[in-house]
């Protein structure tokens, strides 16, 4: 059959994507993603080290990154994403900005790191007292809460798995129970963190019982990312992306008649995984 008149596919406008190695959730970064755009994914090259600190300095060694935007650059895509948490707050907020501006001078775009997003996504629901949910030990996980402390964020609870390997395998429903033990009253929003823990179709269910906006690693790179795209994430009830589903959004009402127109925080959690009380 004869489809030249279809002019061929409409062209694509790309996002190029540094993962880790390890990263196993190249499907639910997609999702994020309208049609018209494309994500172009390489990996840091395989280390034989647990997630952990150290595993974050690795990964996001400029000379590691400079080697994966050289690899995505053939793509051409018009924004670079470094797809990590850790690996991007490792260094804190001086080196999280030094990492933008690796990716920057080596690819000639314009870049967003995972953590970076974080900041920009907790000023865009001026959220300043958050709990946090991470699949880390704690020592990473204390590491986030510095991060954050340092741009001006307290974390007030959290729950952790203390997990070093496998992290993508972990269940919705161990997300949801860790995010119910995270949060507190005087909580702004929720922040799931790793880019390898699913949250796509949980995100909308917690915001419903929580009563507060919840973000997650995955979702704020996208959103970010897409964002200097000038256009916009996919994701159907969540806060972050759809100012309509935030607490206390006025509920839309037909404009009125105009006729027509004429013419034309503190130490580590008291229990060995997880601090936060019940949401009431």
């Amino acid at each position: 059959m004869d489809v030249s008149f279809l002019g061929g596919p409409h062209p694509q406008r790309g996002v190029g994507v540094v993962a880790p190695f390890d990263f196993a959730l190249d499907r639910e970064l997609w999702r994020w993603v309208p049609d018209e755009v494309s994500l172009h994914l390489t990996r840091t090259p395989y280390v034989p080290v647990e997630v952990s600190l150290d595993l974050a300095r690795l990964v996001s060694e400029h000379e590691t990154l400079a080697d994966a935007v050289r690899a995505l650059t053939v793509a051409e895509p018009e924004v670079l994403a470094y797809a990590c948490t850790s690996g991007s707050f490792v260094g804190g907020t001086a080196g999280e900005r030094a990492m933008c501006e690796a990716m920057t001078r080596e690819g000639a775009v314009g870049s967003v790191t995972t953590s970076g997003a974080l900041l920009e996504a907790l000023d865009e629901l001026g959220a300043r007292h958050i709990a946090v949910v991470t699949p880390y030990t704690w020592s990473v996980t204390r590491a986030l809460e510095e991060y954050l402390a340092e741009a001006g964020v307290s974390v007030t609870a959290r729950a952790y798995l203390g997990l070093t390997r496998h992290i993508w395998k972990v269940s919705y429903r161990d997300v949801t129970d860790m995010a119910r033990r995270a949060v507190r009253d005087g909580v702004d929003a929720l922040f799931i963190s790793c880019t390898n823990l699913p949250t796509y179709d949980v995100i909308p269910q917690l915001e419903a019982e929580l009563r507060m906006p919840v973000i997650s690693a995955n979702q704020v790179t996208m959103w970010s990312a897409l964002r200097r795209l000038g256009t916009r994430a996919v994701g159907p009830y969540q806060a972050l992306i759809d100012p309509g589903a935030r607490p206390g959004a006025s509920p839309l009402n037909p404009p009125p008649s105009q006729g027509l127109p004429e013419g034309p925080t503190a130490g580590p959690p008291a229990g060995p995984s997880a601090e936060g009380g019940g949401w009431t």
